[in-house]
C-alpha cells in the first residue's frame, strides 16, 4: 500500500513539473518578441523582463487553446439540443464568449480527473475493502464532475435574481423616456447606458437587444431573444406586453406603466415571503443550539445544588 502511494504521488509530481515547463517561455519567443520590439523600434532598460512575461501569456494562452478542445470531447454533448441548452445555460449566466462552452466542459474533465485522483489517494490510504474503495473513487468523481454544473445553476440562479430586482426600476425609467418623447428603440438603448452602473446584468441585455435592432432584426424578435437569454418569466411578460401594446396601437408607456407596477407589488411580496420564512428556518438552530445552552445555563446551578444536598443529607438517598 505505501509503495502504490508512493508511485501515484510521483506521478503527480511528474505531471506538475511537465505542466510548469510547458508554461515556461522558450528562447526561440524571446528572440522572436525582441526583433519584433526592436523593428517597431521599442527598447527599454526592462526588455528582457517584459519579453519574458509576455512569452509566459502567449504559453499559457497557447496550452489552453490546445488542451481545452481535447478536454471538451471527453464529455461533449452529443445531440445538438444538448449543446443549444449548455449555450443558453451559459449565457443566462452571463458567459457569451464564443470559448465559453469549451471552457466549460474542459473544466468539467478536470474537475472529474481531480475528483478521481482526490478519491484514489483517499481510498489507498484507509484500510478497507475494495469494494469501498472503488465506492470512494467513484464517488470522488462524481463530486468533480457534478461541481461545474452546480457552480453554474448557482451563477445562473444569482444573475436572474439580480435581473428580477433591477427590472421595476428599469422600467421605471422606460417610462420616463418614452413619456417625455423618446421613441421605444431609443429609450431602450437610454436606460440600457444609464443602468450600466446599478444594474450591469439588465443593462448589458437591453444593450445586446439595441445593438440587434440596430443590425436589422425586428424589435420583437430582439426582444423575444433577450427573454430567451435570461430565461426569466417577468422578462417573458415584459416583451409580450411590448409587442401587444406595438400590435394594437395602444400606449406603450401606459403598458410599461403597469407592468413595472406589477412587478413591484411582486418584488415587494417575495420580500415578505422570505421574511415570513425566517421564523421558521430559526427553529432548527433555536432547538439544536440555543435551547440547550439556556436549559444549561438556567438549569446547571439548581442541578449543581441538588446534587450537594443529596451529598450531604444521606437520608434522602445521598450519591
Amino acid at each position: 500500500m505505501p509503495t502504490e502511494l508512493l508511485m501515484v504521488g510521483v506521478l503527480l509530481m511528474m505531471a506538475a513539473g511537465l505542466i510548469v515547463y510547458s508554461l515556461m517561455p522558450k528562447k526561440q519567443a524571446e528572440d522572436r518578441q525582441i526583433v519584433k520590439r526592436r523593428l517597431a523600434g521599442e527598447t527599454g532598460v526592462d526588455e528582457v523582463s517584459e519579453v519574458q512575461k509576455k512569452a509566459k501569456q502567449e504559453a499559457r494562452a497557447d496550452l489552453v487553446k490546445k488542451a481545452t478542445p481535447m478536454l471538451q470531447r471527453l464529455i461533449m454533448p452529443t445531440s445538438d439540443a444538448e449543446q443549444s441548452t449548455l449555450k443558453a445555460n451559459l449565457a443566462t449566466a452571463g458567459f457569451r464568449q464564443q470559448n465559453a462552452q469549451t471552457l466549460f466542459l474542459a473544466g468539467k474533465t478536470i474537475f472529474a480527473v481531480g475528483g478521481l485522483l482526490m478519491g484514489a489517494l483517499i481510498a489507498f490510504t484507509v484500510q478497507q475493502p475494495m469494494t469501498i474503495k472503488l465506492g470512494i473513487v467513484a464517488f470522488g468523481g462524481g463530486l468533480g464532475f457534478t461541481l461545474p454544473s452546480l457552480w453554474l445553476s448557482m451563477a445562473m440562479s444569482a444573475r436572474k435574481d439580480k435581473i428580477k430586482n433591477g427590472l421595476p426600476d428599469v422600467l421605471d425609467l422606460l417610462v420616463v423616456s418614452v413619456e417625455s418623447g423618446l421613441a421605444l428603440d431609443g429609450a431602450l438603448k437610454r436606460v440600457g447606458d444609464e443602468m450600466s452602473r446599478v444594474h450591469p446584468d439588465i443593462s448589458e441585455e437591453l444593450r445586446i437587444a439595441t445593438v440587434e435592432g440596430q443590425m436589422g432584426i425586428p424589435r420583437s424578435e430582439a426582444l423575444s431573444n433577450m427573454a430567451k437569454r435570461t430565461q426569466i418569466d417577468e422578462v417573458r411578460g415584459l416583451v409580450s406586453v411590448i409587442v401587444q401594446a406595438e400590435k394594437f396601437g395602444t400606449s406603450v408607456a401606459r403598458a410599461l406603466r403597469n407592468q413595472a407596477e406589477t412587478l413591484r407589488t411582486k418584488r415587494s411580496q417575495a420580500a415578505e415571503e422570505r421574511a415570513q420564512k425566517t421564523a421558521v428556518k430559526l427553529m432548527i438552530p433555536l432547538v439544536l443550539f440555543i435551547f440547550p445552552a439556556m436549559g444549561v445555563v438556567l438549569g446547571g446551578p439548581a442541578m449543581l445544588k441538588m446534587i450537594e444536598a443529596l451529598k450531604d443529607n444521606p437520608a434522602l438517598g445521598g450519591l
